[in-house]
This record gives structure tokens, sequence and C-alpha cells, in this order.
């Protein structure tokens, strides 16, 4: 029988946590959690499942530890148990005095929760949903390049019941955030419900589960097994090219789970018109739903993952680094976090500042760095699609106003960014050496003065960057 002081410092821990968290995430991770034990300073919590004692140490572990602290002391140990139906218990001892730790993953008394539960005569009560915690929306940056396929995910994520995206196939280039973005959707149904019956894997462990399920001839408990997950995460889809056995096995899963309001979301590196070697009644319902593109990311978030991802580690890097990058390291999402992680090396084993130089170095052991070569066309093309203009006229004898404005603004950049001389600008304008001047000194009378007109030579500077 519990002590009912234990049970009185358990429901002061409550409350202390509840005070940090919001109501939902409370009533989902921890209300179900009751004490065990408490002796030695070693406090034992009987939790649902293994799942719960991943998510509270990577997502809560923070406010738990301080609760647990005040209530129960600074040298407090936690040790989590869960049921399971073929063994008593097993034991996952946390580390509370490192922040950054989480929950030691020692299954001393039983074998591991299994995605593929064929492989084993057990029972299983929950499914180890095979999730990276640190994919979560939270730690996904949006800008227009994913705005669509970001919107579907959170919709599906948010109302896991509506299937009006079923399935969701979402395809694009190797580094782009697909593996995040589904695996984020799981974790969301997770956090809102953690009995649905989540599961994450790669079309490559599928195919090597259906092999082994083939030899020990238990394709019927294999297929069971999948048809009775909730949400199915599939990974890399094309990789069952060719594979015609696999490929009809998951045939059939995908049509039962479909056809009972499961939701299945799949990703691929194409298109489902240019996958090849998939066979055609398999095609056809990967057409069923939502098809979207995750596209190469552009400047805007590319910048803000750089961004993100100094804060993470901690650090401040200076904001023409991070352009730098930005400009520099284009193709995907994982090439950014790659050169993230060497320039930190880098600082920390040479002991040397974050700046332009380290990052120059850097990148060119990844990437070509070309220095873009600033021309009076490439100015006057920039400013006439600024103000929505013909650049034709920039270099003629037009005097309305909006020209004759884009053209003193043109001769000042050409002579300020493009390095020209005033001869040189009017010569090429078909203007005298003191019409140059004057432009030059209109110009920085006006961006003194005008607001608006300051606002538009400063987003035209960027974009010639």
């Amino acid at each position: 029988m519990i002590p009912d002081r234990l049970i009185s410092a358990w429901n002061r821990c409550l409350d202390i946590i509840s005070s940090g968290i919001q109501s939902e995430q409370f009533n989902s991770w921890f209300k179900p959690i009751a004490p065990v034990g408490f002796e030695n300073d070693t406090l034992r919590v009987m939790v649902p499942s293994e799942y719960f004692c991943e998510m509270i140490e990577g997502n809560y572990l923070t406010v738990f530890k301080s609760a647990l602290r005040e209530v129960f002391g600074n040298n407090v140990k936690l040790i989590y148990e869960f049921p399971r139906v073929s063994t008593d218990r097993s034991t996952v001892t946390a580390i509370p005095s490192d922040d950054s730790a989480l929950a030691v993953r020692d299954r001393l008394n039983a074998r591991p929760c299994t995605s593929n539960p064929f492989e084993s005569d057990d029972v299983v009560v929950d499914i180890d949903p095979q999730l990276n915690f640190k994919y979560t929306f939270e730690n996904y940056c949006g800008s227009e390049s994913n705005k669509l396929p970001l919107a579907v995910a959170h919709a599906i994520a948010d109302h896991p019941d509506d299937v009006t995206y079923n399935p969701l196939f979402i395809f694009g280039s190797t580094g782009v955030g697909k593996t995040h973005l589904i695996q984020a959707v799981g974790i969301k149904i997770k956090e809102h419900n953690p009995q649905a019956r989540v599961l994450y894997l790669t079309a490559r462990i599928f195919e090597h589960q259906f092999t082994t399920a083939r030899l020990q001839n238990k394709i019927p408990d294999f297929i069971n097994f999948y048809q009775s997950i909730d949400v199915l995460l599939l990974d890399d889809i094309h990789e069952l090219a060719g594979k015609v056995g696999t490929q009809n096995t998951f045939f059939h899963i995908f049509n039962h789970l479909h056809q009972h309001r499961r939701q299945l979301i799949m990703t691929s590196d194409r298109r489902p018109s240019d996958l090849d070697g998939l066979i055609p009644r398999l095609l056809s319902r990967f057409k069923w739903g939502m098809t979207v593109e995750l596209a190469k990311p552009d400047y805007q978030l590319r910048r803000e993952v750089l961004q993100m991802r100094a804060a993470q580690d901690g650090i401040v890097i200076d904001g023409d680094v991070l352009d730098f990058i930005a400009q520099n390291v284009t193709d995907s999402i994982r090439e950014l976090e790659g050169i993230m992680v060497s320039l930190l090396g880098h600082a920390a084993i040479l002991n040397v500042d974050i700046d332009l130089n380290l990052a120059r170095s850097v990148i060119s052991n990844s990437v070509k760095v070309t220095e873009r070569q600033i021309t009076l066309d490439l100015i006057a093309q920039v400013i006439a699609d600024h103000f929505d203009v013909d650049p034709d006229l920039l270099f003629a004898k037009c005097r309305k106003r909006e020209i004759s404005d884009a053209r003193q603004l043109l001769m000042y950049l050409a002579k300020n960014v493009a390095k020209m001389s005033s001869t040189t600008i009017g010569l090429r304008l078909s203007r005298d050496h003191s019409t140059v001047l004057h432009a030059l000194k209109q110009v920085e009378q006006r961006r003194a003065t005008d607001r608006d007109f300051s606002r538009d030579v400063d987003q035209i500077l960027d974009k010639l960057k």
C-alpha cells in the first residue's frame, strides 16, 4: 500500500508541474503517472508505457526535475516502471543531474518493445513508435517554400480523425526535411492521444521485416500487426521498387488502413508519376489523397534554420555570417546543419571567433562559393523590378518623374555598389558628368529625409546581395 505521506508529496509535485506547463500537456503526460515507492532518495513511479519515459525525458525534464527536487530534495533519483504482459516490469533509470541527459534505456528485465511483433510470441501492450523526439513542429522552420506541406501536416496532426488528406504523399529531394515533417505529425498525435498506435519506419526496414516474416512463415502476423496501426509513417517509399512481394503485401495493408480511416503518410524522392518499379495498383492508391512537394529551402527558410540552430547551441553569430551561409548553401536543410556543425567544431578546436573568414573556409570544403558580379545592367533590372517599370526606360530620354527617380537611384547604386566612376556611369546612360553628380546628391538627401524612399533603397540593396 502506498503511504499517505508519499501520495501527499506526489500531489505537491504535480501542483508544481501543472503550474509550469499547459493543462493539455499535463493531463496527457503527468496525470497518468502514479508513485510506487520512495526510499533512500529514490522515487519509483509507474507510467503507462515506455513511450511515456521518452516523452517526459525528451520534453519535460526541466520542469519535472525542478518539481522533484523541491518536494523530495536535491539528491532525488527517479526510476520509471511500466507494465508489460510478458514480464513483471522493466525499469528505465533517469539521470536528473544533467539537464541534457535523456533516460538511459536499460531494458533490464525484458526485451525492448518492438515495432514488428511477429518476431516474438510475446504480447506487447504498447508499440514503440520509432519516433525521434527532436523532430517536432517547434523545431521545424517554415517559409513560402514549404508553406503548403507544413500546413497539411499541421492539419493532420491537429485533427487526426479528419481523413481529408489520406493518404498524404510528400515528395522532394534529399535533405529538404521530409523525415522531420512526418515525424512531427506522429509526435503531435501522440501528445494529443498517447494511446494512439503511431509508427514511423523506412521502406527499407519494412522490406526487411517482411522478408523475415516470410522466412518464419509469419506473414499473417506481420499483416495483422500493421493493420492495427492508427497512423503509419512510411519514409522513402521508392525503396520498395522492384520488391513485388513486399508491394503486394503493403497493398493489402494500405487498403485495410484506408478503408478503416487510418492515416497513411509516405515520402519519396520523386512524385508518384515518376516512380519506377512499383505495381500500378499500388501507385494508383498513392494518388487517392494529397500529393505535395517539399521544395528546396528558399533563402528565408535557410536563414531561419541557421538562426534557430545557433540559438539551440547557445551561441550568437553575426547576421553577416548567417547571410553568407544562407546565400551559398542552398541545396538542403541537412547540408545547412552539417555546415553549422563544422563551423562550431572549427571554432571550438581552433579557439577562434565565428566570422566571415571562418565561414568561407568551412563552406569552401563543401560547396563552391561564387561571388556575384554586380553590374550596371543587373542594378537596372533589380530597380526596374522593384518599382515595376521597364528597365529600358532607365537608359532612354524619358523624363517621367518615376523614371527619373529610378534613374537617379541607378546612378547612385552604380557608384556606391558597382564602384563605377561618374564618367563611366554618364557614358552608359548618355548623361554628362554633372548630371551624375547631381543624381548622387539628390539620392543622398532623399535617403536622409524620406523614410519610404530609404526603405526602398535598403530593399534593393538586399536583393543585390
